[in-house]
């Protein structure tokens, strides 16, 4: 296969991915162990962020790894759950005040391949 399409089917994998990982608005529930969003995927925390600033340290290229578990306008936090405002506006569902979000490289639910990775990232726990 040459470089080129290697390249292109990559990028399809990546963005097919992104698209199967993107959340359904509700607030997380705990599976197994960890929170997962509405469509089954588990969620996670960055150490890069600032549990409770009200804030996401995932912007840009990261966040098209990790995709934010996004929160609909209408979403109310309650107990544990919190929404923060992204750098672009949107809203965010955080756990204990730490961001979550999805990995692109999960496949399918309840996967956690992406709990390490970096060694800032972490499966978000109930």
């Amino acid at each position: 296969m040459s470089p080129l399409r290697m390249s292109s089917v990559g990028i399809a994998a990546a963005l097919l991915g992104s698209l199967l990982a993107l959340p359904a608005f509700a607030q997380p529930k705990a599976a197994d162990g960890a929170l997962v969003g509405a469509n089954g995927m588990t969620l996670y925390t960055f150490d890069k962020d600032t549990a409770g600033s009200g804030k996401s340290a995932c912007n840009g290229g990261c966040a098209t790894n990790w995709p934010p578990f996004m929160a609909a306008d209408s979403d109310k936090p309650s107990g544990d759950f919190t929404i923060v405002t992204r750098d672009d506006g949107k809203k965010q569902w955080a756990a204990k005040g730490w961001p979550l979000y999805y990995w692109v490289k999960d496949t399918k639910p309840g996967g956690k391949t992406g709990d390490g990775v970096n060694g800032t990232w972490k499966t978000a726990k109930p």
